[in-house]
């Protein structure tokens, strides 16, 4: 008899409890993600103060004690008594959902916080929180546990009249987090994009295990950011800028063109980074590709055929930052903005700015639709090129690349594509495969580095025209994920430097022409041993020194014959299978973007033409990397 489904059945979850049951909903992920995210929800409340005109200043302080504090000098969240509630109204808001100023429009015009939400869900999924608020000559404190009250609010001190702000300290619950350790460099992206996006207004990073600390403050705004942007690389011309207000919607835009050929177009609302982009960067593409070839048929430049989307963003760095009151996210994390409305209002006001900066700036303007012009003729003869590919493809077996050896299951969620280093990885890998899942691409060297070639080059490239065949998907405009054809792309390269740089460029490959495919969770890379341990008839394999030191240590040195894997091709097939490709045993790391802004820096320093930022980063980071000497 199946289970009654009564009156009964139906459970209430009382106050800040449903948070703590599904702490995905509202903060994403219950890993390194969520727990930044903590961090965020605070930022921005105090960010929205400063673009109410409040706040100047504010603090992010790590303490060793594994604790976050924000402190800000905007107005203080109020402490009167909530007239409906009778409780006071910080309390208010730190213990109910959907509870805050952001829905006033007289407090809040303009916010980032918007559901109400941020403030209250932090205290939920902490052990502990302490709230001070500075107001009308008094400080007051408050503290609460996993979102419940655990003192009333009282004075604790004095301070001058004028001074006012909040002070948010917590310490994230381990019950909750898989991780509660803050990443500074993590927090430094992020500080770094709102002080861009709000000129003037300073950010303080203090990390107090390390006695590091840093200020973000940028009073060039958005010119700043995308010449930031754009350091590791060779621009056109200075940054292009314009700002327009309208209806209480401010909309910003800063554009500069450089000698690449990547796209980066990054799009914020209300200081937040929509990653997924949103009608707001549809609307900017959309008027971009109007009035650069709305200039150059006016100019005789062009006659007849139009130059495409992909023509005119050729080499574009762009940051559209738009500022409305009512903006529609999807999702509580703020990936992308769904109102319908913005994406005629952002094209008007880009086209009307930018036809007009063309007129005032013609040697701008002509330098940009030159870059285009090249680009449109590059993407003729690839073109060409991808129909020479489609040719020779036709020859092999189902259009598919000679070298590939393919699984034989249809099922593309079944499937697992080996992208191998060499043709003696590839045989051992062939061999040890599990055939129905699991198909080997094997690679001849190094491939091209795509963050200095253009289209046709990388279409020329027998290897790249090999993965992107056997992948399925195409590339650019013609990308569609539903003709990918395995679920699972594995890097799979030795653990040696070579190996390294291979992996490399593999993913700077992927990040530049299939960046959808590490947005979707599809790339992956593999994980060999570096040693083989030997004790009696029972190995061992670990895949770092200090792995292989601690396992010693635990033999207490009683193994025979320590083997150190140079390459894939020195393993048997019944090794590669038990360490690298048995998805019961082996260690693969997927591939995402963190961060889309410091992403692209760091594919543009690490593969671009800057030796010198290139030297300064390894020599930074030299004692965190892999190197094999």
């Amino acid at each position: 008899m199946a289970d009654a489904y009564t009156a009964e059945s139906i459970k209430v979850l009382e106050g800040l409890e449903g948070v703590r049951k599904r702490p995905s909903m509202y903060i994403g992920s219950t890993g390194k993600d969520g727990l930044h995210h903590l961090i965020y929800e605070i930022v921005d409340n105090s960010v929205d103060e400063a673009l109410a005109g409040y706040c100047t200043e504010i603090k992010v302080s790590l303490g060793k004690d594994g604790s976050a504090t924000i402190e800000d000098n905007g107005r203080g969240i109020p402490v009167d008594i909530h007239p409906i509630y009778k409780i006071p109204a910080i309390e208010v808001a730190l213990t109910k959902l959907h509870a805050g100023g952001k829905f006033d429009k007289k407090s809040y015009m303009i916010s980032g916080g918007l559901h109400g939400v941020g403030t209250s869900v932090v205290n939920a999924l902490t052990i502990k929180m302490i709230v001070k608020v500075k107001r009308d000559g008094n400080i007051y404190e408050q503290e609460y546990s996993r979102g419940n009250p655990q003192t009333k609010l009282k004075i604790v001190g004095k301070c001058p009249v004028n001074e006012t702000g909040t002070i948010i300290t917590f310490w994230p619950d381990k019950e909750i987090f898989s991780t509660v350790d803050f990443d500074y460099k993590v927090l430094e992206t992020r500080f770094r994009e709102i002080a861009f996006l709000n000129s003037g207004l300073k950010i303080i990073l203090y990390d107090e295990e390390k006695s590091k600390q840093e200020e973000f403050i940028a009073s060039g705004g958005l010119v700043e950011f995308v010449k930031w942007l754009n350091k590791s690389k060779e621009s056109l011309h200075k940054p292009v800028y314009f700002k327009r207000e309208q209806e209480n919607t401010v909309v910003e835009v800063s554009i500069q063109y450089n000698e690449g050929y990547q796209e980066n177009i990054f799009g914020f609302v209300n200081t937040i980074n929509t990653v997924e982009g949103g009608t707001h960067v549809f609307g900017f593409k959309t008027a971009l590709t109007r009035v650069i070839n709305d200039y150059a048929k006016r100019k005789g430049i062009i006659k007849e055929e139009s130059f495409s989307g992909e023509d005119v963003r050729e080499g574009l760095t762009a940051i559209i930052s738009i500022k409305i009151p009512n903006p529609q996210f999807e999702g509580q994390t703020k990936t992308k903005l769904g109102n319908s409305e913005i994406k005629g209002f952002v094209d008007s006001i880009v086209t009307s700015a930018l036809s007009e900066y063309f007129e005032e700036n013609p040697m701008i303007a002509r330098k940009i639709v030159s870059k285009a012009e090249s680009a449109a003729k590059a993407r003729m003869a690839a073109k060409k090129a991808k129909e020479l590919v489609r040719r020779k493809n036709a020859f092999s077996l189902g259009g598919l690349p000679g070298k590939l050896t393919d699984c034989s299951t249809k099922k593309a969620e079944e499937a697992e594509l080996y992208i191998v280093e060499g043709d003696s990885a590839a045989g051992p890998g062939k061999e040890g495969r599990d055939r129905n899942t699991q198909a080997i691409l094997p690679l001849r060297g190094k491939i091209l580095n795509v963050e200095k070639s253009n289209q046709i080059k990388a279409l020329s490239s027998e290897e790249i025209t090999n993965m992107i065949t056997a992948i399925g998907t195409g590339i650019g405009e013609n990308f569609d994920i539903e003709k990918l054809r395995y679920h699972k792309i594995v890097i799979m390269t030795d653990a040696d430097v070579d190996g390294g740089h291979i992996k490399t460029l593999m993913l700077t490959f992927f990040f530049r022409f299939m960046p959808k495919l590490i947005e979707n969770g599809n790339i992956y890379a593999a994980m060999p041993p570096l040693y083989r341990i030997r004790k009696g008839q029972k190995d061992y394999y670990v895949y770092s020194d200090e792995e292989l030191k601690k396992l010693l240590d635990k033999l207490d040195g009683n193994a025979s014959n320590v083997t150190r894997f140079k390459g894939l091709g020195e393993m048997s097939a019944q090794q590669l299978w038990d360490t690298t490709m048995n998805p019961q045993t082996r260690k693969i790391k997927k591939i995402f973007i963190d961060d889309a802004v410091e992403a692209d820096a760091t594919f543009s320093m690490l593969m671009g033409d800057d030796v010198q930022a290139r030297k300064v980063f390894i020599s930074e980071n030299a004692k965190e990397a892999n190197l094999d000497i």
